[in-house]
């Protein structure tokens, strides 16, 4: 498989991309920062390409996505992990905060697929794996490192992005799907106490919270051949917190 996984440098999207590389595939991990991306991914077996890119920016994300068709000679899937977090309440939360959340999550989002999607599509062939989060039902009002309401829109946008690129890319032999993280300890959770993780594992069916490699299983099984009849779904990847 030829993939691109976004926010490769941490989490979720490190997980993947050492993930994938070490089963042989051939990655372009991208994120912000190279010097992170590549102490990321030292040592530990096969590491990936590595490409720097502001997912916000249009043009970064054409760049990185023509760095792969050049390196691979074609685009298989793209895991997109790549966003930002906030945890500022309703009371905190300005204009500011909420237009720099959307444009890096959604936007990000957006941005990211649609230069993915170009090469897939001509191709007639291709998985696109976006990251909405469980805040989406549970609903975050932030504080202390929990997502607040400009993090919980974002993820929600992404939801309904998912969808909406589906039905689009589907006549096109595109798929489309989301994972949706609950509470895994990434960069992202790095202010939750110990409190906060038995409050965690307490809410969850199997009593523990998730872990990266948890969500990179999930992530790569849907843009593998085995998830090729799954399109325009959101995966809850949240050890039974839902109904637990």
């Amino acid at each position: 498989m030829r993939a691109i996984v976004t926010g490769a440098a941490s989490g979720i999207g490190r997980a993947c991309a050492r993930g994938m590389a070490a089963d042989g595939d051939r990655v372009l991990a991208v994120d912000l920062d190279e010097e992170a991306l590549r102490e990321a991914h030292r040592g530990g077996g096969p590491a990936p390409a590595f490409r720097v890119c502001d997912v916000a920016r249009a043009d970064q994300c054409a760049a990185a996505v023509d760095a792969a068709l050049e390196r691979f000679g074609g685009l298989d899937a793209l895991i997109h992990c790549a966003a930002v977090h906030s945890s500022r309440t309703w009371e905190e939360a300005t204009a500011e905060e909420f237009n720099r959340v959307l444009e890096v999550n959604v936007t990000g989002s957006f941005l990211m697929a649609q230069a993915a999607a170009r090469p897939m599509a001509a191709a007639g062939k291709g998985a696109i794996v976006l990251a909405a989060s469980s805040i989406v039902y549970s609903g975050g009002v932030g504080g202390t490192g929990r997502g607040g309401p400009a993090y919980a829109s974002s993820k929600a946008a992404v939801v309904a992005l998912t969808r909406s690129l589906a039905r689009a890319l589907g006549p096109s032999g595109v798929r489309v799907a989301a994972i949706a993280p609950g509470s895994t300890e990434t960069p992202m959770t790095a202010n939750y106490t110990e409190e906060d993780w038995r409050a965690v594992s307490a809410r969850s069916a199997l009593g523990r919270p998730g872990t990266v490699e948890d969500m990179a299983d999930a992530a790569r099984f849907l843009v593998s051949d085995r998830a090729r009849y799954v399109t325009g779904e959101v995966l809850n990847v949240n050890g039974g917190a839902a109904f637990a």
